[in-house]
């Protein structure tokens, strides 16, 4: 653990609150895509998943705790929402807060995966302890959210049916560990849906997709098999759901069902496969 990387985690969770949460990991998919399509090698990889960039820092640190603070503090209206950059507010408290839960980010993780080696993801493991410490620090609607008027829907823009999660959660698990086995591209899918999510920025009804596409990619190469991987990839969309009905829906702050689901199934695979 380095100064330097604090340093760096700070600054990294002020960009999250600047940009807010989404458009932060709408950036690491893109810087990620662009080194492997640019350079063919994945140096850029570790830049968009590094003590900066990171998911656990941008996003879970700077943006969705951010977010959390600035809906208490009555300036944001609904506290789960990781669109809206928060840079609109003009209020350096809360970059200020995005800035000490992206240091909170750095060591956390450093925690889970230096120091207690847990064998997860611990990035995904990460952004949910934060988005639980922000929800209790700064919301009221407690760990299963309560009767809350504005539901936290952001990240599932729309309500899938059973069947619908099976057929997309194949499709994309297939993809991503085709990749993963096949051409050795363990984080290609993943970085491709988050890459996608710049249609939920938009406005249009796109799903998030990263937690299919990584925990197939994370199955398909323990297993050197694209079809366990496209099946954990239908696994991945239902307990997805399952995670954004349980801690996500009625609520004043963000728990991303997404990494919820990579840590749970990722902990299985890394455990098991």
């Amino acid at each position: 653990m380095e100064i330097l990387m604090i340093l760096g985690a700070f600054a990294g969770g002020i960009i999250g609150a600047l940009i807010g949460g989404l458009p932060a990991f709408i950036l690491l998919g893109f810087i990620g895509l662009a080194g492997l399509t640019a350079t063919g090698s994945a140096d850029l990889v570790g830049v968009a998943f590094g003590h900066i960039l990171g998911p656990h820092i941008a996003f879970g640190g700077g943006g969705v705790a951010a977010a959390a603070y600035a809906h208490r503090i009555k300036k944001l209206e609904a506290g789960g929402d990781i669109l809206t950059p928060l840079a609109k507010f003009n209020d350096v408290k809360i970059l200020l807060v995005g800035g000490v839960f992206g240091i909170a980010a750095y060591m956390i993780n450093y925690l889970y995966s230096i120091v207690l080696v847990i064998p997860t993801d611990t990035i995904a493991m990460t952004v949910v302890t934060l988005g639980i410490i922000a929800r209790f620090m700064f919301g009221k609607t407690g760990l299963f959210g309560g009767e809350c008027p504005n539901g936290n829907r952001v990240f599932v823009p729309t309500k899938e049916s059973v069947p619908f999660l099976i057929v997309m959660g194949f499709a994309m698990g297939t993809m991503s560990s085709y990749f993963a086995v096949v051409s050795d591209l363990m984080f290609f899918g993943f970085l491709l849906s988050a890459a996608s999510l710049i249609f939920t920025q938009m406005g249009f009804p796109v799903p998030g997709t990263h937690h299919i596409t990584l925990v197939a990619a994370y199955a398909g190469a323990a297993t050197g098999s694209v079809l366990i991987g496209a099946l954990f990839g239908v696994i991945a969309a239902l307990v997805g759901e399952f995670m954004g009905n349980t801690f996500n829906s009625y609520c004043d702050s963000h728990i991303d069902p997404p990494a919820c689901t990579i840590f749970v199934l990722s902990l299985f695979i890394f455990v098991f496969l």
